[in-house]
């Protein structure tokens, strides 16, 4: 039998590139469907996808902030592979800025690429998870999801709105065999912190955090993993 499909958006690096790894070596035959805008990143994430046992690892160049765009990626994912399993929404931007000088283009550009992609990625793929009866959605949210920050305005906006939005999601596809997690990592590894000049000790690997996702996917279908936050050990940063 083939094994499960997950779709993972924001795959070409950090921790959805992460997510991808720990699902090929521990749930072998898995399909993956990864999705990002980087086509040449995304092929160097699915070459070892395949390596670590993934039973295929395709990439689907998409801005998934784009209805259109969106669209056609689920088209060409469900022709490679059929319906999805797993869908992991872990396509974000981070940018900081002070309340009273971030510009308009900047804050509709965070919302559309952290909140409006949940939106049009699931409703892209989970009608599909309801006919069936069956299906995980993870959604990336973050500590900026839970509470505010200096500085954080748009990304504290976008954030909270797919806290929102998953728990919206929770309530209306708990009946239908649909698990819906809302997930809120602190300072995690990725290459946006290099150069930052922050001690790495005072970062969570995007290892641990991935892991995460999948020990949560193989619990029994009895249970559900509402919310989880993740911090690093050592405090915020």
């Amino acid at each position: 039998m083939a094994g499960p499909v997950i779709v993972i958006t924001g795959a070409s690096q950090g921790i959805g590139a992460a997510i991808a790894a720990v699902f090929a070596s521990e749930l072998r035959g898995c399909r993956l469907a990864l999705v990002a805008r980087t086509e040449k990143s995304l092929e160097k994430v699915a070459a070892r996808c395949r390596r670590l046992g993934a039973g295929a690892a395709e990439i689907f160049p998409c801005d998934v902030s784009d209805e259109t765009s969106v669209a056609q990626m689920a088209e060409a994912v469900r022709s490679r592979f059929g319906e999805a399993d797993v869908l992991i929404n872990n396509a974000g931007l981070f940018r900081s800025a002070p309340f009273l000088e971030q510009s308009v283009q900047e804050f509709d550009a965070l919302l559309s690429v952290n909140a409006r992609s949940v939106f049009l990625v699931s409703r892209a793929f989970v009608p599909g998870m309801v006919k069936r009866g069956r299906g995980d959605v993870f959604n990336m949210s973050s500590i900026a999801g839970l509470d505010a920050y200096p500085n954080g305005a748009g990304y504290c906006a976008a954030k909270f709105a797919v806290t929102g939005l998953s728990k919206v999601m929770r309530e209306e596809l708990r009946e239908k065999g649909v698990r819906v997690t809302v997930v809120h990592p602190g300072a995690t590894w990725s290459p946006s912190w290099q150069g930052s000049g922050v001690d790495p000790k005072r970062i969570m690997p995007a290892d641990d955090v991935a892991r995460s996702f999948f020990d949560i996917y193989r619990l029994s279908r009895r249970t559900v993993v509402e919310e989880i936050v993740l911090r690093p050990q050592l405090g915020d940063v």
